[in-house]
């Protein structure tokens, strides 16, 4: 039950034709979850998991993805930590503001009681996807948690976050411990592979990447070898160069990287995950098949046994509004092209 494509690439033995999948897959711009939001709100398709199995389901229903991804949203484990959580549309609760808040906060083993959901809703995912796709899970990477939990939003600057670094370590201690709980649930409710995204280190220089998020990173590396992988959003090379070194299964790379370029550097057998831009999909049909072309060719000039780790997808996440037409037609060129 789980996609060969994709298990190949995890092994290590790689494709010709890659297996593909999005971040938000299951979100705003498909009419299936359209559908389902006007009858429901956003914490009940999360928290309900036959409906979060539903929202799940339909992209790959509808447009023949390779991997299903678990329908959730990151903050729940600062929401299970006692921050509480409400979206109004967008997420609000309780930030972090001093040492006395940390000291507050319900401990991982208590915490971790109130994302059973999650393990719920992979596992009636599973149950509903056809038996060659796999199901993959998430979790938000410590850093990303941390800036939302003491700025309440994913700011552009994170001043705060930077000028908060003292309380780095002592919020780590409890939510570090419930990420690896969080991690497990999921691997044991089905998931065949966790992606840790982290969205907000993209603002960091590398001395405070190196020195703040790298060990909780290897921490989580280590925890789970090959079972983990990892996303940034807006990282330099130095960054992705400090993570490759970790046990990681393999990363996924915004549309600013060469993918060529990191096809050619990748001497650890780790996926490669990427990395069209994802607002090129508003093009007009025309535009997006010659977007597409300039995108695949220097990728096809590479021999197969050099892109054979590839996982197909975005820089970055489907954006809102994003037409559907195109989001079917990347999947047909990339099978077209590539012979899947």
């Amino acid at each position: 039950m789980a996609n060969e494509k994709f298990q190949n690439v995890l092994s290590g033995k790689g494709n010709s034709c890659p297996p593909i999948w999005f971040m938000r897959q299951a979100g705003r711009y498909h009419s299936h979850y359209q559908a389902l939001r006007k009858k429901h709100s956003f914490i009940e398709l999360c928290k309900t998991p036959e409906l979060a199995a539903e929202v799940a389901f339909g992209p790959i229903d509808d447009f023949d993805f390779d991997v299903s991804i678990l329908f959730s949203d990151i903050l729940f484990p600062l929401e299970a930590l006692g921050l509480g959580l409400e979206y109004a549309p967008g997420p609000t609760f309780d930030r972090i503001v001093s040492h006395s808040n940390v000291d507050k906060l319900v401990e991982p083993d208590v915490a971790i009681k109130q994302l059973e959901f999650q393990a719920q809703a992979l596992k009636q995912t599973r149950a509903r996807l056809p038996d060659n796709k796999s199901l993959i899970g998430f979790v938000g990477a410590p850093w990303t948690l941390f800036t939302y939990a003491v700025e309440g939003s994913h700011s552009g600057n994170m001043i705060i976050s930077k000028s908060a670094l003292d309380m780095v370590n002592p919020i780590f201690e409890r939510l570090v411990p419930l990420l690896e709980l969080n991690i497990d649930m999921q691997l044991k409710a089905g998931a065949e592979l966790v992606m840790l995204f982290d969205t907000s280190s993209g603002g960091l220089s590398v001395p405070i990447f190196e020195s703040v998020i790298m060990p909780s990173l290897e921490r989580l590396s280590n925890r789970f070898p090959k079972q983990l992988g990892y996303y940034s959003k807006g990282v330099g090379t130095a960054q992705y160069n400090l993570v490759k070194t970790l046990s990681f299964a393999g990363f996924g790379y915004d549309h600013r990287f060469d993918l060529k370029e990191v096809f050619e550097g990748n001497k650890a057998g780790q996926f490669i995950q990427g990395n069209f831009d994802q607002s090129l999909l508003f093009s007009d049909p025309e535009s997006f098949e010659k977007h597409m072309d300039a995108y695949l060719k220097p990728i096809k000039s590479l021999a197969p046994e050099q892109r054979k780790l590839w996982v197909s997808g975005l820089g970055h996440g489907v954006l809102p509004k994003t037409p559907e037409v195109n989001v079917r037609r990347f999947v047909q060129r990339i099978r077209e092209e590539f012979g899947g």
